[in-house]
């Protein structure tokens, strides 16, 4: 292969000047007010021409292929949802085939003994109400903010005062 000075093949050169001159083409073009205008005028011609089809296809009652899109992605949304509602049955139909093949027996049998769990604890948390709350201790007492300060002294004086019964 023919080869300067540098080690560059002749191939190599003619490809990086043809890249060099298309992409000068390249800038030319774009820095040009009329290529621009045209561009800009084309973009606003399909915009124009999606409009007018959009319409059309509206008054001919016919779906956009954005519509067909929302359809398919909602009609996979519910095909989804539908299928798990179907594995729940299988579950619950499952269970209920379990459950219809246990004796009768045993069945009330346990469910008397989950009611008579169920009467303990209910048992258990009504003795639980019926004792009075727990006494507060003084450190968290609250005091009286917007009692006058002699009166808190003789209220505190007479409480003292007064005689415990036993």
């Amino acid at each position: 292969m023919d080869q300067d000075e540098s080690g560059d093949t002749l191939r190599n050169r003619i490809a990086r000047q043809g890249e060099d001159a298309l992409g000068k083409l390249a800038q030319d073009l774009l820095e040009n007010p009329l290529v621009t205008g045209a561009i800009s005028r084309a973009f606003e011609a399909r915009e124009r021409a999606v409009s007018a089809q959009e319409t059309a296809m509206s008054a001919l009652n016919l779906p956009s292929a954005a519509d067909l899109e929302r359809l398919t992605r909602r009609l996979r949304s519910v095909s989804q949802r539908l299928e798990g509602i179907e594995d729940g049955l299988d579950r619950l139909d499952r269970r209920l085939e379990e459950a219809a093949k246990a004796a009768p027996d045993e069945r009330l049998s346990a469910i008397e003994s989950q009611l008579a769990k169920l009467a303990t604890e209910v048992a258990h948390l009504s003795g639980a109400l019926d004792a009075g709350p727990a006494p507060v201790p003084r450190e968290q007492e609250r005091l009286e903010v917007d009692a006058p300060a002699k009166k808190r002294a003789k209220a505190k004086a007479k409480a003292k005062a007064k005689p415990k019964r036993s």
